[in-house]
Formats: structure tokens, C-alpha cells, sequence
């Protein structure tokens, strides 16, 4: 087994054990504990609740002040190069992510560092590009794509490496309703654990679990349809 692997177990998924996290003087997770094992999971919540930094925790973008955060059993602080080996993590922004000049070359770029036979870097990269519609595209500008293209180039660049878990943070924000439905669709065909951070209500409509976070606190954890309600209170 690869050493940057996390083991297939254990079953408890991702864990956050009374994480408490501050930037400066402000407090943006509070005492959070929670056990992520579902499929799809959305978050939620207003402009400074603690939602983004949660996401981050995942792969170990952010550390905790106190708690812990284990994913598969890795604990973030301590092993968190093997951990970002398994979570793939797609900014808001793709332009953050897209670094080479040609589509192709961009998704070629996520696979240098895993030991693959040329070959096997291209026959990856041409398979990813025909799930999410590219393969027309390979050789064309990464700049040139449209907002919703290079939002599907950022996911195919994660998902080439095949990792166990894949987070978004709310990576519809920049995008037309038409390339939202896109994005949409596209994780829908996701056979890996994905965790959303949105402000979009369609996106996780469906998903199988979803967390409310205010002021760093979990105040809702539920299904959508009872979860968005607490949302769409707390936004009122």
C-alpha cells in the first residue's frame, strides 16, 4: 500500500472532536463535534459562521486551536500530508487551481507527483476529460474555457488523483444558473464523499445530510428538507 494512503477503514468517516479554531481575537468554531460517514453532505450558513474554516479542517488547510480532526483515522495535525493524499479540496475560485496553459496539461499537472508511466498520465487524463464533457477541449487554453467549464476542469483535476473524499467550497458562487445545473449534475455521477460549503439551496437539496453552522456552532444537523427550514429561519 502506498504510505500516503489512508487504510480503507475506519468507518467513522471524518471526526471533528470538540474543535474550537480563532483567527486573532475572533472565534470561528466553537467547541464543533461531529462524525461525517455520509455520502453527500452539504453546509451551511451566513457570511462568517465557521463554514469555510470547517471545510479547510478537512484536509488539514487549517489546524485546530484545540480538539481534533481525523479523517479515515489520520489525525490532521499529525499526519497531514497522508490526509491531503486522500481529500480533494476545489476552491471557489477554479482560477486558483487552473496553473497550465492547456486543459489537458492542467489535469497531466494533478498526476506528477504519483509515480505514473507517461501513459498512464495520459490515458487518466484523457478518461477524466470525457466524464465531465472536455475531451473536445484538451488541447484549447485553459483561460478561454467558460466560468462553468474551468469549475469542472478544478473538479477533474482533483478527481484524476482518486481521492477518497472530495470538498467544495462553494464553488458555485461565480457561476450562471446554467453552469450551476452543470456543476450539479456532475456531482451527482461523484462515487467518492463529497462535502459541500454553499449558499446555493438547489445544490444540496438532495444531499443525504446537512449541517447549519451559526457564530461557530452547529445549531442544525439533519436531513435537507429540515435542515434548510432551520436555515432559511435563520437567515429571516
Amino acid at each position: 500500500m502506498d504510505d500516503d494512503t489512508a487504510p480503507d477503514g475506519p468507518p467513522e468517516g471524518i471526526v471533528f472532536e470538540r474543535v474550537t479554531h480563532s483567527f486573532g481575537e475572533r472565534q470561528v468554531l466553537r467547541n464543533v463535534s461531529l462524525t461525517l460517514s455520509e455520502r453527500r453532505i452539504g453546509v451551511l450558513g451566513a457570511n462568517g459562521s465557521g463554514k469555510s474554516t470547517l471545510a479547510r479542517m478537512v484536509n488539514g488547510l487549517v489546524l485546530p486551536d484545540d480538539g481534533a480532526v481525523r479523517v479515515r483515522g489520520l489525525d490532521t495535525r499529525r499526519s497531514a500530508r497522508k490526509v491531503r493524499r486522500n481529500v480533494g479540496f476545489v476552491f471557489t475560485d477554479p482560477d486558483r487551481q487552473i496553473l497550465m496553459p492547456t486543459v489537458a496539461e492542467d489535469i497531466e499537472l494533478s498526476l506528477s507527483r504519483h509515480g505514473l508511466s507517461r501513459t498512464e498520465r495520459t490515458d487518466r487524463t484523457r478518461r477524466v476529460l470525457e466524464r465531465f464533457g472536455l475531451a473536445g477541449h484538451a488541447d484549447h487554453p485553459a483561460h478561454l474555457l467558460s466560468g462553468g467549464q474551468k469549475q469542472l476542469l478544478a473538479l477533474a483535476a482533483v478527481l484524476v488523483t482518486e481521492p477518497r473524499i472530495v470538498v467544495a467550497d462553494e464553488p458555485t458562487t461565480l457561476l450562471d444558473l446554467r453552469n450551476a445545473r452543470m456543476l450539479r449534475a456532475a456531482f451527482a455521477t461523484l462515487d467518492t464523499q463529497l462535502i459541500v460549503v454553499t449558499h446555493d439551496l438547489e445544490l444540496i437539496d438532495d444531499f443525504d445530510r446537512v449541517i447549519v453552522l451559526d457564530e461557530g456552532q452547529v445549531i442544525a444537523d439533519d436531513v435537507p428538507s429540515v435542515a434548510l427550514a432551520a436555515y432559511r429561519e435563520l437567515m429571516t
